[in-house]
């Protein structure tokens, strides 16, 4: 892949963040109920971005959770023969809660309806809202992301990489060309 441009620095992708962890406050008129699902894996720290960010605001600590989405995928037998597996940790009931899940691009839409199977079979949540820092368009379902850090029209050649420093050492979005 050839580097063509970074979209986002890492000043940029955190006031991203706290525009996005206002939003959620201000459309769910508070943060009653409110619980994060990070998707795997740089929807995790996206999400603990979120609410360490809800947390300044607000002084109220967010339930945070990590969901492996792997065998909620349609296209797992594309991607691999032999998936990685990570465990789902949710240590809290999503029964009556409002979910939010959080991830860091939305392209097809594949990816959220997986997520939302998950939580589906963790409980009956009282609604779910999808985060994304990047939305880059191309969707294949009908899935639109409630929050988005930033709109980046792509084509299809095109790949976002969004990196955050606990996996990859920095923070920033690049765009690279397949």
């Amino acid at each position: 892949m050839e580097f063509k441009s970074r979209l986002m620095e890492e000043a940029d992708i955190t006031r991203a963040m706290k525009r996005i962890s206002h939003q959620i406050i201000e459309a769910n008129k508070g943060t009653d109920g409110l619980v994060l699902l990070g998707i795997r894996r740089r929807g995790v720290p996206l999400a603990y971005a979120i609410a360490g960010n809800i947390n300044d605001t607000e002084g109220v600590e967010l339930p945070v959770g990590i969901l492996d989405i792997t065998f909620y995928r349609d296209d797992i037998t594309l991607k691999s023969q032999d998936p990685t597996v990570n465990k789902t940790q949710v240590p809290f009931e999503v029964t009556g809660k409002h979910v939010i899940l959080v991830d860091d691009v939305i392209f097809t839409g594949r990816t959220a309806r997986a997520a939302m199977d998950a939580v589906m079979n963790l409980g009956r949540a009282a609604t779910i809202q999808l985060a994304v820092l990047i939305d880059r368009g191309h969707r294949e379902l009908p899935i639109k992301a409630d929050y988005v850090g930033k709109n980046v029209p792509t084509s299809k050649k095109e790949v976002i990489a969004v990196k955050v420093a606990s996996i990859d050492g920095e923070t920033c979005v690049d765009l690279y060309e397949k």
